[in-house]
């Protein structure tokens, strides 16, 4: 196991580094470590934020100094290790997609890129569960791991102003989803009827990091269909445990 690093973040900001590098089984680590740090420092730590390969822990540095903290940390580190080897005890959320026309602008774009056919690019999509590594650059927008370099495509050369919510796209290696409204710069294969981020609800998000996504390619009518009862508040998202997954 590569040795911890740490730095502070403001007065009660701590951010636990655990390599210099971005893979699966880094960002495997560093949510068994935020759970870990959750369960056993509850009442010291008041939240704990995954990203890539990194965690930021923020707490009460009335209730226990930066030093000690540290220290406790490193040796809940020393256990993560057989953390990782259980279920991740995540959930896996169900995305459906209407893929390609105006709901997926560059959908063709992706698929001449990688010498493939629009379908063949849909197959690939929606052939894996991916994990969310992290979320970030607007509330509920999940950094996606594992997807398949046959898809994978440039951003654009100039963003776009407003992409709609609910869009899914590709971005060199990575894909993702805009849960809003905003400004952007990856290739739109796609776009799902579910309001993945709602901050009037008591759950606003969908998912969380650590969780899967699986994306299920839908028709115009089955899209239609899932709007109007996302609108009414009666559509139930398929949402399973993770170790009912079978990639």
């Amino acid at each position: 196991m590569q040795k911890l690093a740490f730095f502070s973040q403001g007065e009660s900001g701590l951010v636990v580094e655990l390599a210099d590098k971005i893979d699966l089984a880094v960002n495997t680590m560093v949510h068994a470590l935020s759970r870990l740090i959750l369960a056993e420092l509850g009442g010291l730590v008041d939240t704990v934020v995954p990203t890539y390969r990194s965690l930021l822990v923020i707490f009460d540095p009335l209730q226990i100094n930066r030093e000690t903290l540290q220290e406790k940390i490193a040796h809940i580190y020393q256990q993560a290790r057989i953390d990782v080897a259980t279920p991740a005890g995540g959930k896996i959320v169900v995305i459906p997609v209407l893929y390609g026309g105006e709901f997926g602008p560059d959908l063709e774009f992706v698929a001449r890129h990688n010498n493939l056919t629009t379908e063949e690019v849909i197959a690939i999509h929606t052939a894996v569960s991916y994990r969310i590594f992290m979320m970030g650059f607007t509330p509920g927008f999940p950094y996606l791991g594992g997807m398949s370099e046959r898809i994978a495509a440039p951003r654009l050369t100039t963003p776009r102003k407003e992409i709609p919510a609910g869009s899914v796209g590709i971005a060199g290696m990575q894909t993702g989803l805009y849960p809003q409204k905003s400004p952007g710069g990856w290739q739109l294969i796609g776009r799902t009827p579910l309001k993945v981020f709602d901050p009037d609800s008591a759950e606003p998000f969908l998912y969380q990091a650590g969780d899967l996504l699986r994306f299920n390619a839908i028709t115009e009518v089955e899209y239609a269909r899932i709007e109007r009862a996302v609108s009414r508040g009666e559509y139930l998202p398929q949402i399973r445990n993770q170790a009912e997954v079978v990639q």
